[in-house]
């Protein structure tokens, strides 16, 4: 798959998830097989700017593989002139986000609630489109709600402003993430749609992603929760897509090396104050299936020194 001049290795992509896609995880997603993977949402606004969030999210100093960076908003020059900004600042590919459907950025008008304006939809990517020389992509859901599910008018919308892919999360936004993702819409759209089409939602086993690729027809698929506590899905569906067959189970104590890894390169990309307590809900996600991890759970959030935080981690993991 191609997104403008880039050649992905593959048709599997890291979802952006606001908290969690942070440089490390994505760092650590495409060396577990990610063929892309997404930033964390920046919103277009100059207020936070210059926020210690904000510049963390837009670090994108010596990072492996196609850099894509994620922005959100509802004003069109705003949108644009933040694109050229995250363009300056490394960005080899621009995704507009009309997915996101928390409350806070819906009040904003942008995110999912988009989708309820399609004349603002192509104003924004038009504006977006013609002011950056790099490929600008597009993540929707299926609609507003079941009775404005119009995702296939959107995409249309997308394909006319230049838009170079097009990410669809099989849910509406009043669905958040409650109840299945459905792919029906996911397949309309790919077939109304020459651009690249790219199926999110639900995609949580190598089962799963063959049949999302076979039923819906679609050129990529895109892996959130699902990559949570399990970076190394990438991997197994990949070898799935080829062999057929389920690749080997990571034995345990591979696992633990990628966690311990994680947790390093976390301590380091945030610091010794803010690494800690960013760490814990990674730690949650790697072994919530664990009987033993709720005691041991209580006891950690405890501790907020790095080297305490991996000693206490790594006798846990070796018992």
């Amino acid at each position: 798959m191609k997104i403008g001049k880039y050649q992905l290795i593959n048709n599997l992509i890291l979802a952006p998830m606001a908290g969690i896609t942070d440089r490390p995880f994505r760092e650590l997603c495409k060396k577990n097989g990610a063929g892309l993977a997404v930033s964390e949402m920046l919103l277009s606004n100059p207020r936070i700017l210059n926020t210690k969030k904000s510049k963390l999210r837009m670090d994108l100093h010596n990072e492996s593989g196609i850099r894509s960076v994620q922005i959100a908003g509802s004003q069109p020059i705003a949108m644009a002139q933040y694109a050229q900004l995250c363009v300056q600042q490394g960005a080899q590919i621009i995704d507009i986000n009309m997915g996101c459907p928390a409350k806070k950025v819906n009040k904003k008008n942008a995110g999912s609630a988009l989708l309820l304006k399609p004349k603002l939809v192509q104003s924004i990517l038009e504006c977006v489109v013609n002011a950056v020389d790099v490929p600008v992509t597009l993540k929707i859901r299926t609609g507003w709600d079941q009775e404005n599910r119009n995702g296939v008018q959107i995409a249309k919308i997308a394909e006319q402003s230049g838009i170079q892919a097009l990410a669809v999360h099989g849910r509406t936004r009043q669905c958040f993430f409650r109840g299945n993702a459905e792919y029906d819409t996911i397949k309309q759209i790919k077939e109304n749609v020459a651009i690249p089409v790219i199926a999110n939602g639900d995609i949580t086993s190598v089962e799963k992603a063959k049949y999302v690729f076979d039923y819906t027809g679609v050129d990529a698929i895109m892996i959130g929760r699902g990559a949570q506590g399990a970076p190394w899905i990438f991997n197994e569906i990949n070898h799935y897509l080829k062999t057929g067959e389920r690749v080997a189970p990571l034995p345990k104590t591979e696992k633990a090396r990628i966690l311990l890894n994680h947790v390093c390169a976390i301590h380091t990309f945030y610091g010794e104050v803010m690494g800690p307590r960013i760490a814990r809900k990674h730690i949650g996600w790697y072994l919530q299936a664990q009987e033993a991890f709720n005691y041991f759970k209580r006891q950690f959030n405890e501790i907020n020194c790095p080297i305490e935080q991996l000693i206490s981690l790594e006798n846990y993991l070796n018992q």
